[in-house]
């Protein structure tokens, strides 16, 4: 389909193509149709596997965002079909299938907060139950006689687990085949993904060529690194950024990244003009001529941050409260209440940590109470005294 509405700027269309982009299968195919000026469908496919969204996420729905800002159709699927088996990628062990209640609960949250990101009003939502449940057994057995398992085992991670000995389970086996039969119902032209998800990415291709399609083109785009500045962006290893924190949160979280992670941080989560980031490359590597130091950097990332998920006003709330507690070392103007005891079964009340960890960081003398490092476990702590654990939180005793 083509239209006045396409937006075919040569530098738009470079950077949809370039920035925060790891690999475009088939790059000169794809530039070529968007500098024609055709509207594309551009599949992204989310499995509810949590509630909510973290900035992870957001990489590749920004991609999703590029396209609909140039006039290109979101295709958004909500794979609460194949969030019930489980998507084997990266991983080195079986993943949990989720029940059917446990992806209706995620569900809820997941248009809300993606629409943060996208225009949710002009995004096509689709979900793969609603093809999926209708099809019958001829309908499995005709999909997977086209492709074999020997294909399918081609992928790193099975390779990897086979090689261990680790069980693969028939399911894991075909999901990346029913993820690829979603590019059929939806006729995408072009599906995003990470670059764990090139696999399945790549047989959404293979199966729609079975079927008659067009294949897709596909962009990748990194995978991001937590808080700890090592592993992926993730809840279960608590190193993640939630879109939908408390501002006050995201800003201190986004200060705690290390400083090496603050190029990329501003490459794949903000708009941050391409020239003012290669100031800050040039800053990280020669920092005794540095024309902006580390620490306005990262205010200057997490201000950013903050103030696209909740605007201009919190950001600034926030940057106000991070100064006054961590540069003039103040207390924070909000902290949880818990009640008073025994130091590490506060400590473990607070919701951060189990009590052999909470033991450790009063060891470590991580915990400080009324400004003052405590060393003992058992130390009572009362109404109205404030518990620093660790650098970043606060907690008044009631």
């Amino acid at each position: 389909m083509f239209g006045k509405k396409i937006d075919t700027d040569s530098k738009k269309i470079e950077e949809l193509l370039t920035r925060g982009v790891e690999e475009v299968i088939d790059r000169k195919h794809l530039e070529e149709r968007l500098r024609n000026g055709e509207q594309l469908r551009v599949k992204l496919g989310i499995d509810p596997t949590a509630k909510d969204l973290h900035l992870g996420h957001t990489v590749v729905l920004r991609k999703l965002r590029q396209f609909q800002d140039l006039g290109h159709k979101a295709v958004f699927i909500i794979g609460d079909f194949t969030a019930t088996i489980g998507d084997p990628s990266g991983r080195d062990t079986l993943r949990p299938p989720l029940t059917p209640e446990q992806v209706r609960i995620n569900m809820k949250s997941y248009l809300k907060e993606a629409g943060k990101v996208i225009d949710i009003s002009k995004t096509e939502v689709r979900n793969n139950l609603d093809w999926y449940k209708n099809k019958k057994t001829d309908f499995l057995m005709e999909l997977t006689s086209k492709f074999t398992i020997a294909r399918i085992l081609e992928r790193d991670d099975f390779r990897k687990r086979l090689k261990e000995d680790r069980d693969i389970s028939l399911l894991e086996i075909l999901y990346p085949v029913l993820q690829g039969y979603d590019s059929v119902e939806v006729k995408a032209d072009v599906e995003l993904g990470g670059t764990d998800q090139k696999f399945n990415l790549l047989m959404g291709r293979k199966v729609q060529k079975r079927y008659g399609q067009p294949e897709q083109d596909i962009i990748t785009v990194p995978l991001i690194e937590g808080t700890d500045g090592i592993r992926k962006m993730s809840k279960s290893l608590d190193n993640y950024i939630g879109i939908s924190e408390k501002p006050a949160d995201m800003f201190g979280k986004v200060m705690s990244i290390p400083d090496d992670l603050m190029v990329k941080y501003f490459l794949l989560l903000t708009d941050t003009p391409q020239e003012e980031i290669e100031q800050l490359r040039k800053d990280r590597l020669t920092p005794s001529i540095a024309k902006t130091p580390p620490k306005e950097w990262k205010e200057r990332l997490a201000s950013e941050i903050v103030k696209m998920y909740h605007g201009g006003k919190e950001a600034q709330k926030a940057k106000d409260e991070w100064d006054r507690v961590f540069s003039k070392g103040e207390l924070p103007s909000e902290m949880e209440e818990v009640e008073g005891g025994r130091l590490v079964d506060v400590i473990e009340a607070s919701g951060e940590v189990s009590s052999t960890q909470a033991k450790r960081l009063v060891d470590q003398g991580a915990v400080r109470v009324n400004d003052e490092v405590v060393k003992e476990w058992d130390r009572q702590v009362n109404k109205g005294d404030v518990l620093q654990i660790g650098p970043k939180k606060f907690v008044r005793i009631k």
